[in-house]
């Protein structure tokens, strides 16, 4: 008997499968679990539609499409089928991200319609930890950044932003929606930093959060003070208050060709479990 697949937008009341399916992988399903569990699948709160792929009324896989699009659980049949709505609707994301095959399988298709990408980023390894890192010490200097800090960080962040994506954050809507996304990580105490003199040496945030894991993001050590090792001391004082107070599992991804972050973290005691994929538009 022939499988019947369908795909369509979920509805508000489909909650309940839908972190289902999100909760297949925890740690990779992080970014979009964590925008679920706070917004549910109203697309005006979830800043963006959620799909499904459903094999005989199950729902089986997702795909986030709002500033990313982002396939979860998601095999080649799904893939497709999310490929051709998205290329149906035209392009209104900034990237595709997620898991490395899905992610290259829905590129492949997209390409000849949304292509050429400003930047492919094909490999990222996903490194988790479940324990604080054995002989690095935490950053005793290394704390949340506090409400009154904004004007101090905000220079940091978009060094680090400018730095990773190869475009400011200032673009377009002159910062207003980047510096708004600061201000919450900062405001939900999920924002940490050393800062010296009225500057930051180093940052970093815990960009999204479940009760199961969370991904630390905007990782960063200001150029005079690279190679001195704060890296791994920042790290260890982040993962002390993530592992305490946020989640039993604290992930990130990382560009392959940066060998000397993926080194720093293997000595914090990262571990690659897979990888991701990026797009960048």
């Amino acid at each position: 008997m022939l499988t019947q697949t369908t795909t369509r937008v979920l509805d508000p009341g489909e909650l309940d499968a839908a972190l289902e399916v999100l909760g297949r992988d925890p740690v990779t399903n992080v970014f979009v679990a964590a925008r679920v569990q706070a917004a549910g699948l109203d697309p005006w709160r979830l800043g963006g539609e959620m799909w499904g792929w459903y094999a005989d009324g199950r729902l089986e896989s997702l795909c986030y499409a709002g500033a990313n699009l982002v396939p979860v659980c998601a095999g080649p049949e799904a893939v497709r089928a999310f490929a051709e709505r998205a290329r149906r609707g035209g392009r209104r994301c900034s990237s595709i991200v997620g898991p490395a095959e899905p992610t290259a399988l829905l590129w492949s298709l997209l390409e000849p319609s949304w292509g050429p990408a400003r930047e492919v980023r094909s490999h990222q390894p996903l490194m988790v930890t479940h324990a604080m890192p054995e002989g690095v010490p935490p950053d005793p200097l290394v704390r949340r950044v506090h409400k009154d800090e904004m004007d101090t960080v905000m220079p940091a962040c978009v060094a680090m932003f400018t730095e990773e994506v190869g475009v400011s954050p200032l673009a377009g809507d002159g910062g207003l929606l980047y510096q708004a996304r600061v201000a919450e990580l900062v405001g939900n105490g999920r924002s940490f930093a050393r800062i010296e003199d009225g500057r930051v040496v180093f940052k970093a945030e815990i960009g999204a959060a479940t009760h199961r894991a969370c991904q630390i993001q905007g990782v960063w050590v200001a150029p005079e003070f690279r190679g001195r090792g704060l890296s791994e001391t920042g790290m260890a004082a982040v993962l002390r208050y993530a592992l305490a107070d946020i989640a039993p599992a604290a992930s990130l991804y990382v560009n392959y060709f940066n060998a000397p972050a993926r080194a720093a973290y293997h000595r914090v005691g990262f571990r690659e479990t897979g990888a991701f994929m990026s797009v960048l538009f």
